[in-house]
């Protein structure tokens, strides 16, 4: 199942669980915690957890949550940040390790974490959300859940400095609003509005470059040089990449962020039409080359927009070849876009 990014309040998720960022003595404290504790219902989840005693840090219990939406919680203590020298990535890797396992021996299929350690307990922000990002990706490519990673501050982001500069500057260099004025529509080789009403016969694409259209503005089986009749249909060229790239199902549709029941569609439908965030993810999942990805996403009848932020952040990705699913989501979190796959 997918991993997903979001903004949110913790205390307000409706899955099975949520994940308490907890003090070794199972107290209410502040921040999350304090929270959790709040909404769940103070007397109520005490009293579970003084039952219990304590939590080891990197550990991890389980309790009802009581009042609320979750039906559970389950606390763990990630470390505090003294200089990354005494064990605390160790640590905290155990404590998203422990969550997520002491998750699945309960048969929970939801779970929604905060960023473990990040607030009262100092650990540097971006640090924390690599190891979160790198061991919910390691459990998943395991095991079938649904993982939410829940930012509370709206103020943070999710990658490094340098990377968030290198795609601002990426996308400054490449998107073009769609009132820009006719001279560098025609330097981006985009259609006017007046032009994308004129009948079909009159549009064409130019074969030097690629088409950069936010979705193709005539049937696929129309783009010159490109005989639909005589190549494959979306599903197969997604079964024939597979089979190329020498990958499984299970890997594709992990490393692509999509539901299994989804992929199944695909495969089992000749004529399935996906959508736009589908096929791009399968272009990261399947590790494509950007002519790879322009060719898959004209088989699904769409393209690459230099209007699109999200479209051009993906692009950014398989130019540099880098095919993480995690930091491309990441990155289009950080600019305010909707997640691929899900």
């Amino acid at each position: 199942m997918p991993f997903n990014i979001i903004r949110n309040d913790i205390v307000c998720m409706e899955v099975d669980a949520i994940v308490n960022a907890a003090n070794p003595e199972l107290k209410q404290g502040g921040g999350v915690c304090g929270r959790i504790f709040y909404a769940a219902g103070e007397l109520e989840m005490t009293k579970a957890c003084d039952a219990i005693g304590s939590c080891e840090p990197g550990s991890a219990v389980i309790t009802p949550g009581f009042n609320l939406p979750a039906k559970f919680v389950i606390h763990t203590v990630g470390p505090i940040w003294q200089d990354g020298n005494h064990g605390e990535e160790q640590v905290l890797r155990s404590a998203y390790r422990s969550s997520l396992e002491l998750a699945l021996a309960n048969r929970l299929e939801s779970v929604a974490f905060p960023l473990i350690s990040s607030g009262i307990y100092g650990y540097p922000y971006e640090e924390a959300f690599a190891v979160a990002l790198d061991e919910i990706n390691r459990f998943l490519f395991q095991h079938d859940m649904d993982v939410t990673l829940v930012m509370f501050d709206q103020t943070a982001f999710a990658l490094g400095f340098q990377l968030r500069n290198d795609i601002r500057s990426y996308i400054d260099d490449h998107y073009v609003d769609q009132h820009l004025d006719p001279r560098r529509r025609i330097e981006h080789n985009i259609p006017s509005p007046s032009a994308q009403m004129l009948n079909k016969e009159s549009r064409h694409v130019d074969e030097e470059r690629p088409y950069y259209g936010q979705a193709l503005t005539q049937p696929a089986d129309e783009i010159p040089g490109f005989d639909f009749k005589k190549e494959k249909t979306f599903s197969e060229s997604v079964l024939g990449l597979i089979d190329a790239k020498g990958m499984t199902d299970t890997e594709t549709y992990k490393r692509s962020n999509i539901d299994r029941r989804l992929f199944s569609k695909i495969r089992s439908n000749r004529a399935y039409a996906p959508s736009k965030s589908t096929v791009l993810a399968l272009t990261i999942g399947l590790r494509l080359s950007v002519q790879e990805a322009q060719d898959l996403l004209a088989r699904a009848g769409f393209a690459f927009s230099p209007c699109d932020k999200r479209d051009l952040i993906v692009r950014y990705f398989l130019e540099n070849g880098d095919h993480d699913i995690a930091r491309v989501n990441a990155a289009l979190y950080d600019f305010d876009q909707s997640l691929l796959g899900l």
